[in-house]
């Protein structure tokens, strides 16, 4: 069996509703610069979702054994489109405390895999 790479981070909105309503529209198909979907893909991400609850978001990342995180942000600086998307987006994104520095995602560590147990 294939093991899929999976990453998986989180972060908050700013708990208002209207805050939160504009960001769920800002992802609705169509929504999203073609720009900033090509460099997620260009990444080696080959499914990426976020899912929420209240103002807490969840994105997990399916990818290649190609994806380089640090790649990935480099490209991404480089890319006037995807900075004025991550200026936008960050307008409603709040860091947990625990956020690496300069990051609003935050990794998430695995801690159970049923396929781990008998």
């Amino acid at each position: 069996m294939v093991e899929r790479m999976i990453h998986v981070l989180t972060l908050d909105l700013a708990d208002e509703v209207a805050a939160i309503a504009e960001y769920e529209h800002w992802h609705r198909p169509g929504n999203v610069p073609a720009a900033v979907l090509a460099s997620i893909r260009d990444a080696g991400i080959t499914q990426m979702e976020i899912w929420r609850t209240g103002n807490r978001l969840v994105m997990t990342m399916t990818v290649t054994e190609a994806f380089d995180p640090v790649a990935k942000t480099a490209a991404d600086l480089a890319n006037p489109e995807v900075v004025a998307w991550e200026a936008r987006m960050g307008q409603f994104q709040r860091a947990l405390p625990q956020a690496p520095d300069g990051s609003r995602w935050t990794p998430m560590a695995r801690i159970f895999r049923l396929t781990d147990h008998a």
